[in-house]
């Protein structure tokens, strides 16, 4: 039935390990906003929601006049849906992921290969790397949200390797002088900063167990003391350590910037840019695929020689890893996150109290729609029928359709809507 092209969509839920348990998760109080017989397990961890045709999380279509269950089959039944630009660019799939994360343990230190890597990758080890795309990501923090991005201005990781005689030892005194002679010199010093962290990751494991275990004992000591333990990273140490213990990742806080978004800031994770994300809840949208190569915080494969070979090795300093969003010159409630990718963008959708009609302008792409905050009715000549929306609807939109609210509740609309704009 294709003349319900405006719909709500039941999404899957990803119960990995490293998320929040019950409703301490953001994903497990979307899932309940949206469904109130949605039962959460207290001990349960709830990580992601995703929101789109993913085959390991296709969404549910909640409208029992179409046919197709999937929002999979639907896209495939009726590719236009798409907009012509996006069906023509990916081959009729929808070209994004949309995820909501509720991160409580550390996910692994990662990177993710550019096209050409990731066909290399999936050709030769396609158990490690199953497709041939690459899989930029952007997350939008939700709640204060923490995460490792990109290697650190070179002096942080020269002070660090001053004050951390067991990070000293990994890297090597020879590496650690050609770092220091690179200052001054980018071409020099991202060769300096390669030959450093692929030192570090290709210890000898006892070596580097002994090294973690003697670091995690001086600061334990130092702040049982009450001395500060900055000058180690010593509370991000403590943390990931008892998280991972006798993992190398616990030695990838002296290299990568350490981030904390406040709610609405974004990073943008290109291809071959290290990170990790460590604890908070954020909105996630990014390519489809799941190629990743891992170096550590991870019980999981790790691709050492891959990930030193491909890593991006120039130092930044923190704010420069924050990605900004701009306003919609002809919308005020709208903020566009618009990355330097095809694959996607995310608009955040803000209608202030005032406000009681507001009306989502067309995109010329297919687009999903999630309510974090507020209560409206949603009509469009496409969905034949209203739509309640509420805390954790999730919305279907097919190109070209404008949809318009009715908003109820008395402290405004938040929203996040990710599209493809080609």
């Amino acid at each position: 039935m294709e003349e319900v092209r405006v719909f709500p969509l039941t999404c899957a839920v990803q119960n990995y390990a490293w998320g929040k348990n019950g409703l301490d998760s953001e994903v497990a109080k979307l899932v309940v906003g949206g469904d109130p017989l949605a039962v959460i397990e207290d001990g349960k961890p709830y990580a992601e929601l995703w929101m789109g045709a993913h085959p390991k999380g296709d969404a549910q279509i909640k409208d029992n006049r179409i046919a197709q269950t999937t929002l999979g089959q639907w896209v495939a039944h009726f590719p236009a849906c798409l907009g012509s630009k996006v069906k023509d660019t990916f081959q009729g799939q929808l070209p994004f992921l949309f995820k909501v994360l509720s991160v409580n343990t550390a996910l692994s230190i990662q990177a993710h290969p550019n096209r050409e890597l990731a066909a290399r990758l999936h050709a030769h080890f396609p158990e490690y790397y199953p497709d041939n795309n690459h899989k930029p990501e952007m997350a939008i923090a939700l709640t204060p949200f923490q995460g490792l991005c990109g290697f650190r201005p070179v002096e942080e990781i020269l002070e660090f390797l001053k004050c951390v005689p067991e990070f000293h030892a990994l890297v090597g005194k020879e590496a650690v002088e050609e770092l220091q002679c690179s200052v001054g010199d980018a071409v020099r010093t991202s060769q300096a900063l390669k030959k450093c962290f692929t030192r570090m990751m290709n210890c000898e494991k006892k070596v580097f167990v002994d090294q973690l275990n003697m670091l995690v004992k001086r600061v334990t000591e130092e702040g049982a003391a009450g001395k500060d333990t900055s000058s180690s990273n010593g509370d991000l140490l403590l943390r990931l350590h008892s998280q991972y213990p006798g993992d190398i990742g616990c030695f990838s806080i002296y290299f990568l910037n350490n981030m904390v978004l406040d709610p609405g800031q974004a990073m943008f994770l290109g291809a071959n840019e290290p990170h990790a994300y460590l604890y908070g809840d954020c909105i996630e949208c990014m390519a489809c695929s799941d190629n990743t190569v891992r170096a550590g915080l991870t019980p999981k494969y790790i691709d050492v020689n891959t990930l030193c070979e491909m890593l991006n090795y120039s130092p930044a300093p923190a704010s420069s890893k924050i990605f900004p969003c701009v306003q919609d010159p002809s919308d005020p409630c709208v903020e566009l996150y618009d990355p330097p990718v095809p694959d996607f963008s995310v608009m955040r959708i803000q209608v202030p109290a005032s406000v009681k009609q507001y009306t989502m302008a067309p995109v010329d792409s297919a687009s999903i729609l999630l309510v974090i905050d507020g209560d409206a009715v949603a009509t469009s000549v496409a969905a034949l029928s209203d739509v309640p929306l509420r805390r954790g609807t999730v919305l279907f939109v097919s190109a070209n359709e404008s949809v318009s609210l009715h908003i109820t509740s008395s402290s405004g609309m938040n929203m996040f809507r990710a599209c493809c704009l080609l």
